[in-house]
């Protein structure tokens, strides 16, 4: 492994920033297209410099020529004026963090068919330099606050990469066979697990030296460093059989630990989930996110919480808020607590005092904030998605919003975008539902449009005013959008989300056809040329909609559920069946109950069925067994099968695909279009 993998380009920054916005342009603004799916650059993970003075962040494109897609990390001034490009186009590197001193950023990045490793890159030019080899590859990292270490998240390594087992022809050997002892023995993007564990490491930055801190048969995560450098706050399920329960509690380990964790101060002692650790200033208190509502693990909102950095009990300083929180960090003078906060269909960014009291919102309105950070004078970076801006940065300087980044400017110049209207509307029993609709660029008031019913996965997610590709897709083909936030969402509230616990395809199934009516109530919708679709379990409510209504023309069902039972000791989420449903072989009635493939007799919709491969979120078995079903009795439908994917499709050409044959589909049978040439005639 040499020096230089990636290089940095300040004397070229202007002409590169310039050629990352020169996508092709138009005349006159224009639909929406699948091709535009591949020119819009994905912006992520912005991080203010110490001083205040740059944002690094990535930019990923996807190459459908190369069927890949790359992340480059990008550097832009607070002050304004032209980013600059701090690592090379084919290579991807991700999670650029500077240096305490701001003179260095760190990122990870894979030599030629290594593992992501740590590198640093002098802000100012030069080559980057690696800074970790280790066999099995860092998941993530963050510095010590005065920069001479860094604490590493590590897997163990598996024996044959210790090994570096090869035979003397350097072809490799034989795969070993899984040995599966635990409870909790898959997950998607993996396969199988082993006893392997994630341990957090401490590195000296000057000698490379590396320190195991934590051990056991658990699994460590989100280090957070004390602001004196001695201690690390960190997320770890440590009950005796950690594979059975929700319970993760915030530890505390000394950096300079020598026994591999066995010295421990346990912070919290919460039964429910307690993650996100962030250490106070003062090195007092640590803020975390707990979900206290033990009886609703699977549907509880997230708080946040504040603990003695001693330990010794949590404060939840929003509960009486009842909205979920995420990723709570305290402000540089220690004054307040910034988090995320989902409510009512956005995604703010918010503030509250350590002591608690009222919650104050920093950025809110008509847009998504999905992370930030904070760096000196409280200038604060966010990623900000609106209706129609994919994510950018944003910074906040004195109380000021202003954009930093304009990186698909140019394509969304040349686009005719589809409105985006937040709706309110009552369900079948008088409860008040969100949702939004997205209607074709053209539209005319006086015209009723073919409508797609889109469902959110989750189910415990909600739909904001983040820009929303497929939506946009589906309205500059002529389609109204119809996007709910039924019973099961979040962003309304415990009792809220909680009501379709044993329900599913129940009470949410009113909500969203409920949406359905409404949109035809307000003149948007044409009855008689209605879809649905969805992904995950959106596509599992998809199989509820076609397995007891006859209203729609077509349908796409995407990576979902439909026999529960064939799930269990499957899938990945044998903790959330045994919670939610119970041991099928004890409590196999509302197993069925709750399955529409039990009810498939009762399809009549044209249904397009898709998944992954290799997806252990939601196997393919169940795409599977519902194509067979459909073919068994006469209904039109389509299995198309990814190879490789697993739950969310990581291939360009497959995207690509997958959105020609969703167009194709509700072309056919709910716009009655002909398809020529094409596999959905």
């Amino acid at each position: 492994m040499g020096a230089g993998i990636l290089m940095i380009v300040l004397a070229t920054g202007l002409v590169a920033a310039q050629d990352e916005k020169a996508d092709a342009t138009q005349a006159t603004p224009r639909p929406l297209t699948i091709d535009d799916y591949f020119k819009i650059h994905e912006v992520g993970d912005p991080q203010v410099s110490p001083d205040g003075k740059w944002v690094a962040y990535t930019v990923t494109k996807q190459d459908l020529e190369k069927d890949e897609s790359k992340t480059r990390i990008w550097m832009a001034p607070t002050a304004g004026g032209d980013p600059v490009p701090m690592t090379a186009k084919d290579k991807s590197a991700s999670r650029p963090r500077w240096s305490p001193d701001g003179r260095y950023l760190a990122f990870l990045a894979a030599p030629e068919d290594g593992e992501d490793q740590i590198w640093t890159l002098f802000r100012e030019g030069g080559d980057s330099q690696p800074l970790t080899e280790t066999v099995q590859g860092v998941s993530s990292y963050e510095w010590s606050p005065d920069g001479k270490r860094m604490v590493l998240v590590l897997q163990d390594p598996k024996p044959e990469d210790i090994e570096k087992a090869k035979d003397e022809n350097g072809k490799e050997k034989t795969p070993r066979p899984w040995v599966v002892t635990r409870r909790q023995f898959k997950q998607d993007y993996v396969g199988y697990l082993d006893s392997r564990r994630t341990h957090l490491f401490v590195l000296d930055v000057g000698t490379k030296k590396m320190t195991q801190i934590t051990s056991g048969d658990f699994d460590d995560s989100e280090p957070f460093w004390s602001p004196d450098g001695r201690h690390i706050a960190f997320t770890s399920n440590r009950t005796d059989d950690p594979d059975s329960n929700y319970n993760t509690d915030i530890w505390v380990v000394t950096a300079d630990n020598t026994d591999k964790g066995q010295t421990l101060t346990q912070i919290t002692t919460n039964p429910g989930p307690d993650t996100s650790p962030a250490w106070s200033p003062d090195g007092k208190r640590i803020a975390h996110i707990s979900a206290t509502d033990t009886e609703a693990i699977l549907y509880a909102t997230n708080h946040l919480a504040i603990s003695s950095a001693q330990g010794g009990g949590l404060e939840v300083l929003t509960g009486d808020l009842d909205r979920m929180v995420f990723t709570p960090r305290f402000s540089v003078d220690g004054k307040s607590i910034l988090f995320a906060l989902e409510d009512s269909g956005e995604l703010s960014l918010a503030r509250i005092a350590p002591g608690g009291g009222a919650v104050e919102r920093v950025i809110s309105g008509p847009r998504s904030v999905a992370t930030f950070s904070e760096g000196a004078r409280g200038l604060i970076a966010a990623l900000i998605s609106e209706p129609h801006l994919p994510p950018e940065v944003f910074i906040i300087d004195e109380g000021e919003l202003r954009r930093l980044t304009r990186t698909n400017d140019a394509l969304l110049e040349d686009l005719l975008l589809g409105e985006v209207e937040k709706v309110q509307f009552d369900s079948r029993d008088g409860t008040e539902i969100e949702g939004f609709i997205v209607k074709p660029p053209a539209f005319d008031s006086k015209v009723r449009y073919p409508t797609i019913l889109r469902i959110h996965g989750g189910p415990q997610s909600q739909y904001d005013f983040a820009f929303h590709f497929e939506a946009q897709l589906l309205a500059a083909n002529g389609y109204v959008v119809v996007m709910p936030n039924p019973r099961g969402s979040t962003g309304y509230g415990q009792d809220f989300c909680l009501a379709i616990w044993q329900d599913w395809g129940g009470i949410d199934l009113e909500d969203v056809l409920a949406s359905v009516d409404d949109a035809i109530e307000r003149g948007y919708a044409d009855p008689d040329r209605l879809g649905v679709g969805g992904w995950s379990y959106g596509g599992m409510m998809t199989n509820h909609v076609i397995t007891k209504s006859k209203r729609f023309k077509g349908a796409y069902t995407g990576a979902s559920a439909t026999l529960y039972v064939v799930n269990y000791g499957h899938d990945q989420y044998q903790r959330w069946w045994e919670t939610e449903l119970g041991l099928p072989w004890r409590n196999r009635e509302i197993w069925e109950e709750l399955s529409p493939f039990n009810r498939v007799e009762d399809v009549v919709t044209p249904t397009l069925i898709v998944g992954g491969e290799q997806d252990w979120n939601v196997p393919i078995i169940n795409s599977e067994q519902l194509y067979i079903a459909l073919k068994r009795l006469g209904v039109a439908t389509e299995l198309v099968v990814y190879p490789g994917e697993g739950h969310v499709f990581e291939t360009p050409s497959y995207n690509k695909d997958l959105y020609e044959r969703f167009l194709g589909w509700f072309g056919k049978y709910v716009k009655g279009e002909p398809v020529q040439g094409s596999d959905t005639e």
